[in-house]
């Protein structure tokens, strides 16, 4: 039985050499699978006497558990050893900053969650939402906003115009949300109450204008509309909208094609530290343009403007953004950058609503 003797010593060996689960499954299966060595050995005790199988029995299963508990110890070293290595590559270190969830890691757009504070402004003052085509022609955009002919905005150097049709016509990417106006006062009779928010294109390009901008402008028709009413209007949304209890307006004098009288809105602010504060301050900072509806355009639009007269007004909507929010180029609202996006952006659950506060 000496040839036992090395055996046993040979698997042994090969058990203590097994570097992981893997290598120590194949020795036992060498060793005690169905055609392993010492299941042949085993398998000889049926041709063997009653004595010799008794004495050569024992022997060879004195080995088979030897090499079994062998087996046993050396899976139980393995596998503490494969558990100390997870554990230190999956060290979990408690001083980092908590990850955020993969639903809070998006961030809202400063110019969407304007959008969203302008609207829910205007929607609590009764005004619905109007929109319209981007790719304008050139009736709706400036003929019945009474543009005169030669007007400086009907130039190719100030707006993006298609190429002519057949007919001469030529379509053009509007250069104002005024032309839902149009549409609106076409197709739905007075009273009418509206904000049109929505992009806007223009010829244009540096630090405060980009050749693709964002308007808002509101519309109200009515018999009894007058100043009265445009200014109160102004003045509860730029108080809501910059969040401030008190602010003073100026109305200046100006002049609009498509309104009459015409006026400029000024904010009284504070400029300090590279930082302006509204309802504050002795400056002024122009912030809007607005105006009793001409009555051409009402004429243009099939309105009697004797019977109705109304009023409008017209912001930036990117403009807005960057006053409320300190961003200090209007072009880097649309460079996508994400890590600008992180800084300037607003997380998915921060609604704007008038009682909760728009930008808290």
């Amino acid at each position: 039985m000496s040839d036992l003797a090395t055996l046993e010593k040979s698997i042994l060996a090969e058990i203590a050499a097994a570097g992981d689960e893997a290598a120590l499954e194949a020795v036992r299966v060498a060793a005690l699978g169905k055609k392993g060595s010492i299941s042949a050995l085993l398998a000889t005790l049926g041709k063997m006497s009653p004595d010799e199988r008794k004495t050569e029995g024992a022997k060879i299963n004195l080995a088979k558990d030897a090499v079994t508990q062998a087996l046993a110890a050396k899976r139980d070293v393995l596998k503490s050893a494969a558990l100390d290595a997870r554990l230190a590559s999956e060290t979990i270190d408690v001083t980092l900053p908590l990850r955020e969830p993969p639903a809070e890691t998006g961030r809202i757009h400063p110019l969407s969650q304007v959008f969203e504070e302008v609207s829910t402004i205007f929607a609590d003052m009764g005004f619905a939402i109007a929109e319209g085509p981007d790719i304008e022609t050139d009736d709706y955009n400036f003929t019945k906003l009474n543009f005169p002919v030669g007007h400086p905005a009907r130039e190719m150097h100030d707006t993006f115009f298609f190429n002519p049709k057949e007919d001469g016509s030529r379509m053009l990417l509007r250069t104002h949300t005024s032309p839902v106006q149009v549409r609106t006062m076409l197709t739905q009779k007075p009273p009418i109450r509206i904000i049109c928010p929505g992009r806007t294109y223009r010829i244009d390009s540096d630090a405060t204008h980009t050749p693709q901008f964002h308007q808002v402008e509101g519309l109200v028709i009515d018999k009894g509309s007058h100043l009265g009413h445009l200014k109160w209007i102004l003045h509860e949304f730029c108080k809501a909208f910059f969040e401030v209890d008190h602010l003073n307006m100026r109305f200046r004098p100006s002049f609009f094609p498509f309104t009459e009288p015409s006026l400029e809105v000024d904010l009284q602010c504070r400029r300090d530290k590279n930082e302006i504060r509204f309802g504050e301050g002795e400056d002024w900072m122009e912030i809007l343009g607005c105006g009793m509806v001409h009555p051409n355009v009402l004429r243009a639009c099939g309105i009697d403007p004797d019977v109705y007269q109304g009023f409008a007004w017209g912001m930036g909507l990117d403009r807005i953004a960057m006053l409320k929010y300190g961003i200090a180029d209007l072009r880097q609202l649309f460079e996508n950058d994400v890590r600008w996006l992180n800084h300037y952006g607003f997380k998915s659950l921060e609604v704007p609503t008038i009682s909760g506060g728009l930008s808290a």
